[in-house]
């Protein structure tokens, strides 16, 4: 008899934005009149850069002829790529990073998760809370989570490092000792950043305890802030101690097209082996093919042309923030985050699931319950400023009307 992997039993409800689904469709069948305008979900609107489409295109012209078809690409991503990536990403900040520490694939989100893979199951894992949910689902699928705990709302061997207002975001190191540490900055849901003295912290952590951090930067391009780093690597020290995950979604409105990269230094080395070498075998077996079309348009996003419409697009969406920011703060709200990220982190007056279904309900405005995020999200709620311009204003308008 074929036996399933048991891990995946003891996953609580439904992922986060399946339950958010599920509660807006049942809204929408019942009140088919509302117009909902939805905050919720981290999607991008805005279209692909004009400059990445006529690169999309002539990709595409060129798999219209022998002399210019491609078949299979590299596993690792394609040459003219990677070295885009290298000049644009990691040169202007003076972080010397190798084209072969660079692995092209279909997602941030799948790199997160899919990094475990490289892991030992008996690793101790650390996540700041609230924490985007897939950090730990996918740890409680590899059998690193242990059990959930039902009436306290977490997992027994997850490290939770509360990072709230309380503590200013910035997590506190951990008193027991942790293999794995999942560091977001700018951080997805809280909409907060560290800054260099804060990620050194870390660093120096990791290196003294043979940990590794897992550093998500898919939110680095809303950066506005000098003293906020783009990269990790941007601290001495961190080439020895960290992964980090980059996205085309948020930077460049690839959530369609899927296309991101995660870099994995080669002085990263564990128990004498070569964490790179270990990931570029694991590359070249689960391969995320990420399609010569679209790895051409992710290369136009370092062109001039391209960096301007880029730029353009992200500030579109960092000035729907500061509306949203603003706006919730006129209503009275504590509000955090929106500065240096898309993401508005805010507290309710009641529990997060109760407040989102109020904002559904009564104002017909989709966001996402903080309690979705872990334990310490309870009583907050995330709002993104992936919208429409004038649909977020009136987003705003609704909710300050409701809390009047």
């Amino acid at each position: 008899m074929a036996k399933v992997n048991e891990n995946y039993a003891k996953l609580p409800g439904s992922y986060l934005f399946a339950e958010i689904a599920r509660r807006v469709a049942a809204y929408s069948a019942e009140h088919p009149e509302a117009k909902l305008i939805k905050l919720g979900i981290g999607d991008v609107t805005r279209p692909l850069a004009p400059a990445v489409i006529e690169a999309m295109h002539k990709a595409v012209d060129e798999m219209a002829h022998k002399e210019t078809f491609r078949g299979y690409g590299p596993e690792q991503g394609y040459d003219f790529l990677r070295q885009a990536i290298v000049k644009g990403d990691f040169a202007p900040y003076g972080v010397n990073i190798a084209e072969d520490e660079i692995f092209v694939s279909d997602g941030a989100k799948s790199d997160c998760g899919n990094i475990g893979d490289i892991f030992s199951t008996h690793n101790v894992v650390a996540v700041c809370d609230p924490v985007y949910p897939v950090y730990v689902d996918t740890n409680a699928m590899a059998g690193r989570a242990g059990e959930y705990l039902t009436d306290e709302e977490r997992w027994s061997n997850i490290y939770y490092m509360p990072t709230t207002a309380e503590n200013g975001f910035v997590p506190e190191l951990p008193k027991t000792p942790v293999d794995l540490i999942y560091l977001c900055s700018p951080n997805n849901p809280t909409g907060t950043t560290l800054n260099r003295d804060q990620l050194k912290v870390w660093v120096d952590y990791a290196n003294e305890h043979d940990a590794v951090i897992l550093f998500d930067a898919a939110y680095e391009a809303f950066i506005t802030e000098p003293d906020v780093p783009h990269t990790i690597y941007e601290i001495p020290g961190a080439e020895t101690c960290a992964i980090e995950f980059h996205s085309f979604s948020k930077t460049a409105g690839f959530t369609g097209n899927r296309c991101a990269y995660t870099v994995v230094p080669k002085a990263l080395v564990r128990q004498g082996q070569s964490l790179n070498a270990m990931w570029n075998r694991r590359h070249t077996t689960k391969f995320n093919g990420v399609p010569y079309v679209v790895q051409r348009g992710a290369e136009a996003v370092y062109s001039e042309e391209g960096r301007n419409q880029v730029r353009e697009t992200i500030a579109f969406y960092q000035e729907n923030a500061r509306v949203i920011r603003e706006g919730l703060k006129e209503a009275g709200l504590e509000v955090y985050g929106g500065v240096n990220s898309p993401y508005v982190w805010f507290k309710t007056p009641t529990d997060s699931w109760s407040f989102f279904d109020r904002l559904l309900k009564e104002a017909n405005v989709v966001t996402t319950p903080g309690a979705g995020f872990g334990p310490s999200g309870e009583g907050y709620i995330r709002v993104t400023a992936f919208g429409d311009a004038e649909a977020t204003k009136e987003a705003v308008k609704r909710i300050i009307e409701l809390l009047k």
